[in-house]
């Protein structure tokens, strides 16, 4: 009988280890912990700034080159590697992160934040794009690095190469995007859900830009690390910032 009682209870005391976990984790149950958005903004900062200095000196240009070749025929360097239907996929994917796609997505989700009455995170999530946006385009004069000549451009171009701003801006587009969905979500794994998919689209649009061939695959790099870095910080800001409003939830909710 004892045996049995144990085996009824070996669930609840996973579950009980599990909560302690998450708590040590997390112990003020937001999401994600405060230690990991610290460090994703710290890290993605500090990863970029690693980049900028590399590209400066010249670290990067072999290693850019090889990957750039690499995905292009090597008997025509204008063929770029896979079938017809993967290029066009490849430029439609791209889409995703140019800012005619983006400032569609932006108006109807601060429309949609205005009619729920949510003024401050409308503000909120208006801000933290336009600012990114703003730097992105900063950052481009400050470095003016040239684009890539070792192979056809898939895609149109009209500024300059580093960082990508295709793959900045949507990666703190998108996460800056989900920081905000996650707060009215109270599911847990519907939040983890939310954020690897915003995660996962600006992957693919950084690494479309390369297989396009108009970025070196450090000006793609650069750009996705100053965008986790930037979107960290949009989400720390809303969470001091709900902090400091007394428990009122102008910004949505921080709890699990």
């Amino acid at each position: 009988m004892a045996n049995t009682d144990n085996a009824f209870t070996r669930p609840e005391k996973a579950r009980a280890q599990t909560a302690r976990l998450r708590s040590r984790l997390d112990p003020y149950h937001n999401h994600p912990p405060l230690a990991v958005l610290w460090g994703a903004a710290i890290g993605g900062l500090l990863l970029f700034a690693l980049i900028a200095v590399a590209v400066r000196l010249g670290w990067t240009d072999g290693l850019d080159r090889t990957v750039l070749l690499a995905l292009r025929d090597p008997q025509d360097v204008s063929d770029a590697w896979g079938p017809v239907w993967f290029e066009e996929t490849a430029t439609e994917m791209t889409a995703l992160g140019g800012y005619p796609i983006l400032v569609t997505i932006s108006a109807a989700t601060l429309t949609v934040l205005a009619l729920m009455r949510n003024r401050a995170a409308a503000l909120f999530l208006a801000g933290g794009l336009i600012g990114g946006t703003l730097l992105s385009s900063g950052l481009k004069r400050v470095f003016e690095r040239a684009r890539p000549d070792l192979v056809d451009h898939m895609d149109r171009t009209f500024t300059s190469s580093f960082p990508s701003a295709h793959a900045m801006v949507s990666m703190l587009f998108y996460l800056t995007l989900a920081a905000v969905a996650v707060r009215f979500i109270p599911r847990h794994s519907v939040r983890v859900f939310v954020v690897s998919e915003a995660f996962a689209i600006a992957i693919i649009v950084g690494a479309s830009r390369v297989y396009l061939g108009v970025h070196w695959p450090s000006d793609v790099l650069a750009g996705w690390s100053l965008g986790i870095g930037w979107a960290s910080l949009c989400w720390l800001a809303a969470h001091y910032l709900s902090c400091r409003s007394g428990g009122r939830d102008t910004l949505g909710h921080s709890k699990t």
